[in-house]
């Protein structure tokens, strides 16, 4: 029974759901099964996506075409949003079927800890993509790495508007009333780097903005349109000082240098530990664990395998069962993963939709909340039930619930709720009735 218990949490805490055979392989060694995934490097998406600079540059050619041509842009919105549903669809059966879970999961994680959102249409076509190219090849290296790919990536320059911000001093500056534009460098020190009480203040977010001026993105008539681009002639000339440290006028190395002293700051490793103990550990996890993870933060210089095998190794991790609730993108997976099926590609989206947590589609650069308390109003828990109920009713060739709640929870699942899924009046009602048990809703 304990290792059951410490199998169930593992496939879900650590990954989405257990399928057939999941508990009993991961039974015997279940922090081993985790750290040995983190040895790996996450795996591409399968599939023939297209790159963010394609899809940029798209964008940038349908808006230099002025023409009033309502077929022309029908044809280009269909071809955004089929790049969106194939991206979705990817991600989604990447993490149903993966057998390295725990990569897949912590995709998701860093996705979210840098947002980039469709609430800004414009990034329509390649929010997704910034995951596969800025955060996927990242989760097991260096967090430096991970967030210079984000900062030069160019659905974050668009959506945070650096593309835009012009040096007031620079040459371009000096013959437009145009300005400065804060929101790269006030999310990176609030959100990506130090956190909020991370002993910033306005002038640093000011200092940020100024040495990142002149990250922006490739325009048609430049090379590699619509890939990362300096403009010297829009970069704020002159030293800037950020958190008391001094930067001499560098160019595009002043955002490079002051990215790696962010990275490695200590306010920074607090805050990255304490938003993985939130997301892995309980909504209010225990400080001494927040403290150890930050420490492999340090230790490592930010080395992401070392801070997440942190992670794994506390034991506050295996302690409670369905410590978390499951945010409505992880219910879907892991329905799609217990179940072995995955929607097609509409469906997916409009299950999300649903459940309000549409892909890419988080209303802040805060990205989606991560504690239950932002989960369960009531119209939220009646439309887990609804889609429960969609889900089950859209199988094809219902599986035996009863067999599929034993693959995935062993012992621990309640004998009432067992004896609820043997007798519902169809296979479909016994699934339905799994998927909104209180086990399955949580992790």
């Amino acid at each position: 029974m304990p290792e059951i218990s410490a199998a169930l949490i593992a496939s879900t805490r650590l990954g989405f759901a257990a399928r057939e055979g999941d508990l009993a392989a991961i039974g015997r060694d279940p922090r081993g099964w985790a750290l040995a995934q983190l040895a790996r490097r996450a795996p591409a998406l399968p599939g023939d996506l297209p790159a963010a600079s394609v899809m940029v540059a798209a964008e940038f050619e349908f808006r230099r075409d002025k023409r009033d041509d309502p077929e022309r842009k029908r044809a280009f919105n269909e071809r955004v949003k089929a790049v969106y549903l194939a991206e979705i669809a990817a991600r989604s059966a990447a993490a149903s079927a993966s057998d390295a879970p725990l990569l897949e999961r912590l995709c998701h994680f860093w996705s979210n800890h840098f947002t980039v959102s469709i609430q800004r249409p414009a990034i329509y076509g390649f929010a997704a993509a910034f995951e596969r190219e800025a955060i996927r090849p990242h989760v097991t290296g260096r967090f430096a790495d991970m967030l210079l790919a984000v900062a030069r990536h160019p659905a974050m320059l668009l959506y945070l508007d650096n593309a835009i911000s012009i040096g007031p001093a620079s040459r371009v500056g000096r013959q437009r009333d145009k300005g400065l534009n804060e929101n790269l460098g006030r999310e990176i020190l609030e959100l990506h780097t130090l956190g909020v009480d991370g002993g910033y203040t306005q002038r640093d977010v000011e200092a940020l903005a100024r040495i990142l001026t002149g990250w922006s993105v490739a325009q048609l008539n430049e090379p590699a349109p619509g890939g990362f681009r300096f403009r010297p002639m829009v970069h704020e000339p002159g030293p800037k000082t950020l958190l008391g440290r001094t930067y001499p006028e560098g160019g595009h190395a002043e955002g490079e240098a002051a990215l790696l002293a962010l990275a490695e700051h200590p306010a920074t490793a607090r805050h990255v530990a304490l938003k993985l103990a939130r997301h892995f550990i309980a909504d209010d996890p225990p400080a001494d664990s927040v403290d150890r993870i930050a420490r492999a933060f340090r230790d490592g210089a930010g080395d992401l395998r070392r801070v997440s095998e942190a992670v794994v190794k506390e034991d506050a991790l295996w302690r409670r069962p369905f410590a978390k609730l499951r945010t409505p993108t992880e219910l879907v997976i892991a329905a799609c993963r217990v179940t072995g099926f995955t929607p097609p590609r509409e469906m997916l989206v409009q299950s999300l939709r649903l459940l309000d947590q549409m892909p890419f589609a988080a209303p802040s650069p805060a990205g989606w909340p991560d504690a239950a308390a932002n989960w369960v109003s009531p119209e939220a828990v009646l439309r887990r039930a609804e889609w429960c109920q969609r889900f089950a009713e859209r199988m094809p060739d219902s599986p035996d619930p009863l067999a599929l709640a034993r693959a995935a929870y062993g012992e621990a699942l309640p004998e009432e709720t067992q004896q609820a899924i043997a007798h519902a009046p169809s296979r479909r009602d016994g699934l339905a009735l799994l998927l909104a048990s209180p086990q399955f809703q949580r992790r």
